[in-house]
């Protein structure tokens, strides 16, 4: 799988760069979002914890996979911007467990 940064775009106010990526993945299945989240955090130079992958489409037949993440600048700041369902789905909080109600 090889990782294309279409576009950078920095968010000074959140603490983020918010980026736009293209994963080429001809002849394989559809990336799962830890492994895209690894390659992402290597070609930006950055640790994996403070890369969230926010959306990754497959275009359909094309073996191309495009999507937006944001990086933050540390990983208190993800964890304070970030919508808690994002934070689950890349590692960074656990599901909260739904309360019985008695």
């Amino acid at each position: 799988m090889k990782i294309e940064i279409e576009s950078k775009r920095p968010n000074v106010l959140m603490d983020r760069t918010e980026v736009s990526f293209k994963a080429d993945h001809r002849g394989e299945g559809s990336p799962k979002r830890a492994d895209v989240k690894v390659k992402l955090a290597e070609a930006l130079a950055v640790s994996k914890e403070k890369v969230i992958i926010d959306h990754m489409e497959a275009e359909f037949g094309m073996g191309v996979s495009m999507g937006y993440a944001k990086v933050y600048g540390s990983v208190e700041s993800a964890k304070k911007f970030e919508k808690n369902y994002l934070q689950v789905r890349n590692g960074l909080s656990e599901p909260k467990k739904a309360s019985k109600k008695k």
